[in-house]
């Protein structure tokens, strides 16, 4: 009678450390667990991709298991809820990766409303890409990737200065919204997240 309780309990302990793991395996297919180690030297494109893997870390942690509630979350009725600023972080997201390629933002009539879940994993997709691509190339000149603007036959570009102070600074802004915001709805962000590390405690 010992033996077979003694089996259950450990079946049922394994069974509870797999899952654990499998969860854990779940919240690690998107990007920015963590932030990559820092390179050994300091590049001007190389500075402009860890301030995007540090939007990225800040992004997927602060968007981290958010309810319905949570998303529908708003201090009054002039204010974006959470999904309409993750919906606001996405543009900004497709306005980074641009610049980063050098490819005009057009602006393009979207034929369905995608999830949260959705936007939460293309908006990390941006920012890795965008990130891996200045890793990639780290004595790119910055002085030619520019934020483009197509509106039919008119175009307007800006400096890549516009990029930091304008939609990268944006969007950080705007995780802190949604931290603060699930907070006040009673789901606040995970607290062994260390942004100052990119780490996060297991």
């Amino acid at each position: 009678m010992r033996i077979k309780y003694f089996m259950i309990c450990t079946f049922a302990i394994l069974s509870s450390s797999l899952f654990s793991q499998e969860k854990m395996m779940e919240k690690k297919e998107v990007p920015f667990y963590s932030i990559p180690d820092p390179a050994e030297e300091f590049t001007p494109a190389g500075v402009a991709a860890r301030m995007i893997d540090g939007l990225g870390f800040r992004y997927r942690w602060a968007t981290e298991d958010l309810t319905e509630n949570d998303l529908a979350y708003t201090p009054d009725s002039t204010a974006r809820s959470s999904m309409e600023t993750m919906q606001h972080i996405l543009g900004l997201s497709n306005t980074i990766l641009n610049a980063v390629k050098n490819q005009p933002n057009v602006r393009s009539a979207s034929e369905e409303e995608p999830t949260w879940e959705q936007i939460r994993s293309q908006t990390l997709e941006n920012f890795k890409t965008a990130s891996d691509l200045l890793w990639g190339d780290v004595s790119t000149d910055l002085n030619d990737h520019k934020i483009i603007f197509q509106r039919g036959d008119r175009k307007s570009e800006y400096p890549f200065w516009n990029l930091i102070n304008g939609p990268i600074a944006d969007a950080l802004w705007h995780c802190g919204q949604v931290v603060s915001f699930r907070r006040a709805s009673g789901n606040p962000m995970n607290s062994n997240v260390n942004v100052f590390r990119g780490t996060i405690r297991e």
